[in-house]
């Protein structure tokens, strides 16, 4: 995995520098709140083409209509009858490129949430700087086209992560501001962030915003893109709470580009970072069968040592491993096979056969991958001592 350790230059800052505030971006991330995700009151800059951010937003609309009445009112329903009320408020959720809003829909009572994703969080300097009309009018509809499934399949495909790795609106900043907006929340601080040796959190100043300026973001995974945008702005940290509600409680989202096979994630300052967590509740979704796989064998053994909930598609802990951990697993829909033809056979076949071993229990919207037949389908894992 590349590490998120400061280059060897930032490594001899002054003492001047390295007591520096962190730069907070919050007048960016105002700005994607309003015109990318259309929400705020804010006036729109002179500098950015009025009718384009309103055609841009009368379409989210119709957006946020359709994935508020299919997705997150149901979900949400669903959910406050499942999870325990002593459900930790710390939420690891991996291979979640992009998608706060689950993580929101599942725990709505989360007060820090951790993402990972092989994509990077993104320039948020870019959007004020589309000043041709035709600049923003194809950055906006690239974006549209990505989240498209997002807002209506409930997930986002690697491919279309990958198209907003480079632009004038990249991927992973503008689909979590879109998926807290969509959940009722607006944006108090954003911050770009990288991890110590010890897995601390270390915020980036503008000095050394400065020096990694010239540095390209590349890729984590042989496969993906490299970036058109700075090293620095890879890791994020973006703070909000319920619009209009100064005194509401304030929620952290980091996000992390990070590899999590094995040989990049095992000892790495960001698998020490998730092991000083303690305690927490998971989520993972539409997460390609990786946590099936023993490449995967680092983060799928941190899982089951310390969740103590998690809600998931098939693609989640394979029932082997969640009932030598002392899990139980309860499901809803139907399961056959995986969605995807590479996924590992005998935990296809293991996953079947812990559906079919159980009653039949509705689920009335689509969490991550259908099944290989098109069955929506999701499960619980949970402690075994613990009541369904």
């Amino acid at each position: 995995m590349r590490t998120v350790l400061l280059v060897a230059s930032l490594l001899v800052a002054t003492t001047a520098h390295a007591e520096e505030a962190a730069v907070d971006f919050i007048a960016d991330a105002k700005l994607y709140y309003r015109v990318v995700a259309c929400k705020g009151s804010d006036a729109i800059p002179a500098t950015i083409d009025a009718p384009t951010v309103e055609k841009h937003c009368a379409e989210m609309a119709k957006r946020y209509e359709r994935f508020n009445e299919k997705y997150v009112t149901p979900a949400q329903a669903f959910f406050a009858q499942l999870r325990p009320a002593t459900t930790p408020t710390t939420i690891v959720y991996p291979f979640g490129g992009g998608d706060l809003a689950s993580a929101l829909v599942t725990y709505p009572d989360a007060k820090e949430i951790t993402t990972i994703s092989l994509e990077h969080a993104g320039d948020p300097t870019r959007l004020a700087k589309l000043e041709k009309k035709s600049q923003l009018n194809n950055s906006l509809a690239a974006y549209r086209a990505a989240i498209y499934g997002l807002l209506t399949l409930n997930d986002s495909t690697s491919e279309n992560m990958r198209k907003l790795e480079r632009g004038g609106i990249p991927g992973q900043l503008s689909f979590h501001i879109t998926g807290m907006t969509a959940l009722g929340f607006e944006p108090v601080a954003l911050r770009f962030i990288t991890l110590e040796p010890d897995g601390a959190v270390h915020y980036l100043t503008s000095a050394e915003i400065e020096a990694l300026a010239p540095k390209k973001a590349k890729k984590v995974k042989g496969g993906w893109v490299d970036t058109d945008f700075s090293e620095a702005y890879s890791h994020m940290e973006l703070t909000f709470r319920k619009a209009g509600d100064p005194k509401a409680p304030l929620i952290v989202h980091r996000h992390f580009a990070a590899n999590l096979a094995n040989k990049a994630f095992k000892d790495s300052p960001f698998h020490k970072h998730l092991l000083a967590k303690g305690k927490f509740s998971a989520i993972t979704k539409a997460a390609s069968y990786l946590l099936w796989s023993d490449n995967f064998k680092q983060i799928r053994e941190l899982l089951l040592a310390n969740m103590a909930w998690m809600a998931s598609d098939s693609t989640g802990i394979p029932p082997r491993d969640a009932k030598k951990a002392g899990f139980t697993q309860i499901t809803y829909g139907s399961f056959t096979a995986p969605f995807l033809e590479e996924a590992d056979k005998s935990t296809g076949e293991a996953m079947a056969k812990l559906w079919a071993s159980q009653p039949r229990r509705k689920l009335p919207f689509r969490y991550g991958y259908p099944d290989g037949a098109s069955n929506l389908h999701l499960m619980i894992t949970q402690p075994a001592e613990a009541k369904p």
